[in-house]
């Protein structure tokens, strides 16, 4: 499966890298919005960071879903468990699933190939 990740903390980038490569998938790993949108074609799953003051999630999603790129595409936000309300926010503007980063951190390959089914 191939999964674009906007993940602009590089450690924890890395961490999601590491982890969804060895479960098999193709990782990109990008740290800004405008990489998403040269990478999202033939793009399986787009995980993005809703922790990053910098990345407008909810913004990018419907903006690629009113462009017709995302057609196809599944969507997974993480966010800090403290932050409820952007929980509440992603999953109204169309995310397919949005957990708390420490979930991301344990079973993000998991949470990934539960998209796919």
């Amino acid at each position: 499966m191939r999964v674009v990740a906007l993940v602009p903390d590089l450690l924890f980038g890395s961490r999601v890298l590491s982890m969804l490569t060895e479960a098999g998938h193709e990782v990109d790993l990008v740290t800004s919005e405008t990489e998403v949108w040269d990478g999202i074609a033939g793009t399986d799953v787009l995980v993005v960071d809703l922790t990053d003051a910098e990345v407008d999630g909810c913004g990018l999603v419907d903006t690629l879903q009113t462009g017709g790129e995302m057609h196809g595409v599944r969507t997974l936000g993480f966010y800090s468990h403290v932050e409820t309300d952007v929980r509440e926010r992603a999953l109204g503007c169309g995310f397919d699933m949005v957990v708390p980063r420490s979930r991301m951190a344990r079973e993000g390959a998991a949470l990934v190939e539960k998209l796919d089914t």
